[in-house]
């Protein structure tokens, strides 16, 4: 095995606004791993809210490339086992190469992804699409632009119902809510009937992360959906999240890539839970590991190439909100050449 990674900076089309941050550009690492000359990529976005930088991921690796290369390769799932305990403190490092080495796997057994996971591809979820904060102009004007059925929109302002209201009144569209933990009780418990009226699904992550006392509270009380994101990591969070949420966002990078996904999906419809799996603005190369997933979840949000200026590959194309493959195998993508010289 020979290992490469690749750093990138990425512009966002529009700044990419939540209640907690802004940025206008997405760091994120890329990982090849190169197997008697076939190739399989991977991707890790670093995000500030983890903690997580382009530089700690880069010098973990490097510290550890000789026994990241070192390792017998054989299927992917074996191999996540050994990774994580290679990085035990970095999940989104982890996740870059899991799914590079699903991807190899699908390419050395001449197969897609989902065919090798045997996934019926026909009646997939849609795609939604993001409306970061801004003023409620802009984000009218970000709606106009890409005229799609499903709208995630964030929220955590003061008038966020109100900015609600004006969307509604120029689409028919799905309303997916997302606060990113920036409410308090008072405010979930008011503004959710409010939006429910206004034909929003679900709220993902109303209030922070920690406040589980309160989420009870919500849970019992709310008349919508409740998913949890920042609430919900990785795979031990599962069990807590059932008490006060209606479902969970899989997010490939936090839970450390495909292979834990797979088996937090499993757990998650044995408690009940909806699943979504939901994406941290990757390229294509990220995009194209939820894709192959989507017959398995309930609702997904993977737009992130949609609201990037620049990708880093295609082989995945979005129609109208529903996903279409190539007929490549493993990830079914195409690096741009000129990126990986």
């Amino acid at each position: 095995m020979k290992l490469r990674s690749f750093s990138f900076n990425l512009p966002f089309r529009y700044p990419f606004i939540i209640s907690k941050a802004s940025k206008t550009h997405q760091p994120t690492l890329v990982v090849e791993l190169d197997y008697f000359g076939i190739k399989g990529y991977g991707e890790a976005p670093a995000i500030t809210y983890y903690n997580i930088s382009l530089e700690q991921m880069l010098s973990d690796l490097n510290a550890k490339k000789m026994f990241v290369e070192k390792f017998a390769f054989t299927e992917p799932e074996r191999y996540w086992h050994y990774l994580h305990h290679l990085f035990p403190k970095n999940n989104f490092l982890v996740c870059a190469l899991d799914i590079a080495a699903w991807d190899l796997y699908g390419k050395l057994k001449r197969k897609k992804l989902y065919e090798l996971l045997n996934l019926d591809i026909q009646k997939n979820p849609i795609t939604d699409y993001t409306i970061g904060i801004d003023s409620v102009e802009i984000m009218l004007a970000k709606m106009k632009e890409k005229p799609l059925p499903i709208y995630k929109i964030k929220v955590g302002m003061e008038n966020d119902v109100e900015i609600i209201k004006t969307l509604r009144q120029n689409t028919d569209a799905v309303f997916r809510v997302d606060a990113n933990g920036g409410w308090t009780l008072e405010e979930a418990l008011l503004k959710i009937p409010m939006l429910k009226e206004l034909g929003v699904e679900l709220i993902e992550q109303p209030l922070a992360k920690e406040n589980w006392d309160e989420m009870k509270i919500l849970f019992q009380k709310s008349t919508l959906p409740l998913f949890a994101d920042e609430s919900c990591v990785d795979e031990k969070d599962i069990e807590k999240c059932k008490e006060v949420f209606h479902g969970i966002n899989i997010k490939l990078t936090k839970c450390s890539g495909i292979t834990p996904a797979l088996r937090m999906i499993a757990k998650a419809k044995s408690l009940d839970l909806k699943v979504m799996m939901g994406c941290m603005n990757e390229s294509t190369i990220g995009s194209a590991a939820i894709a192959h997933l989507l017959p398995l979840l309930d609702y997904v949000d993977m737009d992130g190439p949609l609201l990037l200026a620049e990708d880093l590959a295609s082989g995945i194309n979005y129609n109208n909100g529903k996903i279409e493959y190539s007929n490549l195998d493993g990830l079914g993508i195409i690096p741009h050449a000129e990126l990986f010289q």
